[in-house]
């Protein structure tokens, strides 16, 4: 049964913010960390919303990865047009200074941050740990409290539920810009609820508040909540892909192209030297909970420099979810993994320093390249997982 409300009950941070809580930004010179993702419940946008507020002077604007328009494909440095940034800074419509956190600094600088009295982080997250969006509130809070600015996160959904985790915890000395704490891959919070635990646990000198949501469940999925979906970055296209992404993010880490330049990124998966039919089988065989698998050729357009045999006729699976609910999208990885590795041994490789990035550790990779099961594997994070979920319900702010 549906758990489904409407844009007009679901409150978003950002409406509790200018209405109950207009106080917190009387007076204020604010900073605006957001992108295209920041608009409200009729798709109105943060930035217009804040520059026609009374009480406060918006003064600057931050973007994060893929840029203010979230137009610019991965990995690049831009500024807010979607060109190669120089100096980091841009003009905006309303004649406001736009400011890249992917470009020449990853973090707000004390000169770009002169004259303002407040940062508000408001944008779409995804609810997995490499996803990049974290890791520039992190830095951003960490910037607020070394210059003694107050810091806002106003809270969204976590469009793939805040009731299930996965994966393995980042091990402590692993951290990178897709990895930026100890929690795992799929972590279960709100973006309001995680940037409560980084204070406690990475900047507890940071003046956080957070504007929370009215009438939101941890049990909802994005289309539950009535609110629109826009896009957070060029290959998230659907909250489907939103949901397989925690787990097939790690084939960027292999030689196998993960559906980029296609408009089924993270629903396809495959290379010119795969044998989708056989592998969809096998996969079925296994029988995963809530998924099958589908074989498919495909060319991957050439979307950026990155992007994996462009222009080259792949063959692989498509992953069809059929019950979101016991879907788990990185155990499916693994099974996926596991089974290049025994049946394409040949072909198939992994990019270890990347693919080590986005698992958080060494382990994984090394576990399924001397070919252990995908079951063995899995028990090893299990632990961990039940001492996160044990660890984190201080910070729920939901039921």
């Amino acid at each position: 049964m549906s758990t489904r409300t409407n844009s007009q009950t679901l409150k978003l941070g950002l409406d509790v913010l200018l209405t109950e809580k207009r106080d917190w930004i009387q007076e204020k010179s604010v900073g605006l960390i957001t992108n295209h993702t920041g608009v409200n419940a009729t798709l109105q946008n943060n930035y217009r919303l804040f520059a026609e507020a009374r009480e406060c002077q918006l003064s600057a604007i931050f973007t994060p990865e893929h840029g203010l328009w979230g137009a610019v494909q991965d990995g690049i440095a831009i500024n807010s047009r979607g060109e190669v940034t120089s100096s980091g800074r841009d003009e905006h419509p309303l004649n406001v200074p736009v400011f890249s956190l992917y470009g020449q600094s990853m973090r707000p600088t004390a000169n770009q941050l002169e004259g303002i009295d407040l940062l508000v982080y408001d944008m779409q997250d995804v609810g997995t740990r490499y996803y990049t969006y974290i890791s520039t509130m992190l830095y951003a809070m960490e910037a607020a409290a070394d210059r003694g600015i107050a810091f806002i996160v106003t809270d969204r959904p976590n469009p793939i539920t805040c009731n299930a985790i996965e994966g393995p915890v980042l091990e402590s000395g692993s951290e990178s810009f897709v990895g930026i704490h100890q929690i795992p891959i799929r972590y279960g919070l709100t973006i309001g609820e995680l940037a409560t635990l980084l204070k406690v646990e990475r900047v507890p000198s940071c003046q956080l508040k957070v504007a929370w949501m009215h009438r939101y469940r941890r049990a909802m999925w994005f289309d539950d909540t009535g609110l629109p979906w826009v896009p957070p970055s060029p290959n998230m296209p659907t909250l489907t892909t939103a949901t397989l992404y925690p787990g097939l993010c790690l084939f960027e880490g292999t030689n196998m192209s993960e559906g980029r330049g296609t408009t089924k990124p993270f629903e396809y998966i495959g290379a010119p030297w795969c044998n989708g039919e056989k592998w969809a089988d096998q996969l079925n065989g296994c029988q995963l909970p809530g998924v099958r698998f589908r074989s498919v050729v495909f060319t991957p357009a050439p979307a950026a420099e990155t992007t994996k045999y462009a222009k080259q006729t792949c063959h692989g699976v498509a992953i069809h979810i059929t019950n979101r609910k016991c879907f788990r999208p990185i155990e499916t990885t693994i099974q996926m993994l596991s089974t290049l590795t025994t049946e394409y041994s040949d072909h198939f490789a992994f990019k270890a320093s990347h693919f080590d990035r986005l698992a958080g550790n060494t382990w994984l990779r090394e576990e399924l390249s001397n070919g252990n099961s995908a079951d063995a594997i899995q028990t090893r994070w299990t632990q961990e997982l039940q001492e996160w979920r044990d660890s984190t319900t201080q910070y729920h702010a939901y039921d």
